[in-house]
């Protein structure tokens, strides 16, 4: 006889900046989605593929679900609610160092709006938190809902607690075949991948306003046809003021060059070769709020 085989979607919501991205890539065991400290990072629905004995889960991450003041943010939350009426699985997640607030509570009432998907709980970042604050943060956590199927505390930097949630998850996952080839990680392409990780690598360092206004296109990936161990890359960084252009560009290039090699350095073991990469900085006025802008950027 045959042992039963499990697979299905889960997806995590919570405020921006809850550590969704990260625990995405650390069930996985790879970067799939880019992270950083800057809220809304997370632009699409970025699905990781982790594999089990007992099956497969698919990890759907999410932009984090806030107010929206653009329209933009109005598209990001409409693809949040989307993806929470499809899963199989909604695990909600609060971060240890923090107590649970309005936003939290906002956030897990919102789950009576999908009752197909069974519910779990996670406390993340342990790893940033003291005992007493994971106590005290896994007791709020309980009293948010009454349904939870389990409430576990996590942390992504060291790994505590991974493999008891992915077989948990599982548990919760309807029986039925693997729903992707087992050597697959995800359904990104290639393209998209190198888009994420120049964004990323444009992200670090900047302020204010500045990060929601940049938004990344591969014009072309292609092996160069003298040196095919060399890919050339060439990609536009989309800002929205002349001011941001010259804030990306940095002094005599400067920051334009450090954005370029803190990408290759993510992009050349995805791409396996050596890697060229052409960046040019353009400006979309107000892409955020301009309907034909988003559609031309891909929201």
């Amino acid at each position: 006889m045959t042992s039963e085989t499990r697979s299905g979607f889960v997806t995590f919501v919570g405020r921006p900046n809850v550590g969704k991205s990260t625990l995405m890539n650390a069930l996985v065991g790879e970067k799939i989605a880019i992270t950083s400290e800057k809220p809304q990072t997370t632009r699409r629905a970025i699905r990781g593929i982790l594999n089990r004995p007992g099956g497969q889960l698919v990890v759907v991450d999410t932009p984090g679900v806030h107010r929206p003041r653009t329209l933009l943010g109005q598209r990001l939350n409409d693809l949040v609610e989307d993806v929470l009426g499809d899963v199989d699985v909604i695990a909600f997640c609060a971060p240890a160092p923090e107590k649970v607030g309005p936003g939290d509570r906002r956030i897990a009432a919102s789950l009576d709006g999908y009752p197909r998907a069974k519910k779990i709980a996670l406390v993340t970042k342990t790893d940033a938190a003291s005992r007493d604050e994971i106590l005290e943060r896994l007791m709020e956590v309980d009293q948010l809902r009454d349904d939870w199927h389990a409430v576990i505390p996590v942390s992504s930097e060291t790994g505590e607690q991974l493999d008891v949630l992915a077989d948990e998850l599982l548990g919760l996952m309807p029986e039925g075949p693997a729903l992707y080839p087992d050597d697959v990680v995800t359904d990104e392409s290639v393209s998209d991948r190198v888009a994420e990780m120049i964004r990323e690598a444009a992200l670090d360092g900047v302020r204010d306003e500045l990060p929601h206004s940049i938004a990344v296109t591969v014009e072309d990936i292609a092996p160069r046809e003298d040196k095919p161990e060399l890919t050339d890359i060439y990609a536009d960084i989309v800002v929205e003021r002349d001011s941001q252009k010259a804030i990306i560009i940095g002094r005599k290039g400067a920051r334009l060059r450090d954005v370029g090699a803190r990408a290759r350095a993510d992009i050349e073991p995805l791409i396996g070769t050596r890697v060229f990469l052409s960046l040019h900085v353009r400006v979309a006025k107000e892409w955020q709020r301009d309907p034909k802008h988003l559609g031309r950027l891909g929201f």
